[in-house]
């Protein structure tokens, strides 16, 4: 007996009235659809159930006699028409014989060393997809060696938002939102004695923040 081909990368579509499967490419999963193929059986036994829906008695007893037909006849008529798609199906793809893959002509196999791509990559499409992946990296190294930074004042207090208010904050010496100083300590107005942000009056002078 004959080895049986896309036995790993297909799906089967049939269903009580016939038989239909998708054939899928081994590496870039592009599928082929076999036409459908109506069960004869099946189509019998569907017909009976709507008649004995209506009439009852005989006809109903000849609709579930036609079920255990159909079943007993499924694995026969489901493998012949599976053997009969894949015939069909192969005409849309093909065998790598290195790997044994079954893929599609248009996208994975490479004519001209008559394998897949998988086995023998298009040198073209690698190397546009080389210079791609080195022109990332080295735009990658370029970014790192300019200083991104420059303008950002590390030795500066930063606040991520306002002590007073709790408003966000990008930068600057005072609150956007309402006004007042974004520096955890500020000075006296009067004396230069360092106050707390909260403070309301200068710890060492008494005097009331300006």
């Amino acid at each position: 007996m004959p080895l049986i081909q896309f036995t790993r990368n297909y799906k089967d579509r049939s269903n009580n009235h016939g038989f239909q499967f998708e054939f899928y490419c081994d590496k870039c999963n592009n599928g082929h659809m076999s036409p459908f193929k109506a069960s004869s059986v099946g189509i019998a036994a569907s017909v009976l159930k709507a008649a004995g829906s209506f009439f009852g008695g005989a006809v109903s007893r000849a609709a579930y006699a036609g079920d255990h037909v159909k079943d007993a006849l499924r694995g026969k008529a489901r493998d012949e028409a599976y053997a009969e798609s894949v015939q069909e199906a192969k005409a849309h793809f093909k065998n790598c014989t290195r790997c044994g893959h079954w893929v599609c002509p248009r996208n994975c196999w490479n004519e001209t060393r008559n394998l897949c791509e998988s086995c023998a990559p298009n040198l073209a499409e690698e190397a546009a997809h080389i210079q791609s992946k080195v022109a990332v990296e080295q735009a990658w190294d370029k970014a790192r060696k300019v200083d991104q930074v420059e303008a950002l004042d590390m030795k500066a207090t930063r606040m991520a938002a306002c002590p007073h208010c709790n408003a966000s904050v990008e930068g600057g010496k005072f609150c956007p939102e309402c006004g007042k100083p974004l520096a955890a300590k500020t000075s006296c107005g009067k004396c230069g004695a360092e106050m707390g942000a909260k403070a309301k009056f200068c710890p060492e002078c008494g005097s009331s923040r300006a």
